[in-house]
């Protein structure tokens, strides 16, 4: 069990609005930390759909970090970062993925194509929660700031989606043995 003291720089939640701020910081944190790992699983990149996705998504990230830097600024904050540890797992486990299938770059692909949409999915569910907390404060602002976001979350797991059979083809046709470093 996570202890308040392991998280010297958060304050107790005693309102609405604590909760929303808190809950804001943490997908502020979450989205930075995705943004670094799309920045990594692009070097790893060779399928140039997948690669043009994630190109765009980086974008659509850096201007999603901008948005949720905009809901602290109408709500009287400071942008901080509120570790996500869901955020972090998900990383983690795509970064353990993405050692084990070192040697099969379409197995790593597949893998960071599913690891991505894991990502969206999980960020869809957050945005979700946090556009209902904007509507009950009545911040108006808020709420399109974060529809934006999630809107484009979603527009990407779609993308993953209708990819995702492509690439389980290539690496059904092909014997999935063909070496990253070899490429």
């Amino acid at each position: 069990m996570v202890q308040l003291s392991e998280r010297p720089s958060v304050k107790k939640i005693t309102s609405s609005q604590d909760k929303f701020i808190y809950e804001v910081g943490v997908m502020y944190d979450a989205e930075n930390r995705f943004l670094e790992a799309q920045q990594m699983m692009l070097q790893c990149c060779q399928n140039n759909q997948l690669k043009s996705l994630i190109e765009t998504h980086i974008r659509e990230t850096e201007q999603q970090i901008r948005n949720l830097e905009q809901v602290f600024s109408t709500l009287g904050q400071q942008p901080q970062r509120v570790t996500c540890d869901a955020a972090a797992g998900v990383i983690s486990d795509g970064q353990k993925f993405m050692l084990l299938t070192a040697e099969s770059q379409k197995i790593l692909e597949q893998g960071i194509a599913g690891g991505q949409l894991a990502v969206e999915h999980l960020e869809i569910a957050c945005y979700r929660c946090l556009i209902k907390g904007a509507e009950q404060m009545g911040q108006n602002q808020v709420v399109q700031l974060l529809q934006q976001n999630l809107q484009q979350e979603e527009q990407t797991a779609q993308k993953l989606e209708d990819l995702m059979p492509q690439l389980l083809q290539e690496t059904k046709s092909g014997d999935g043995k063909t070496s990253a470093k070899s490429r």
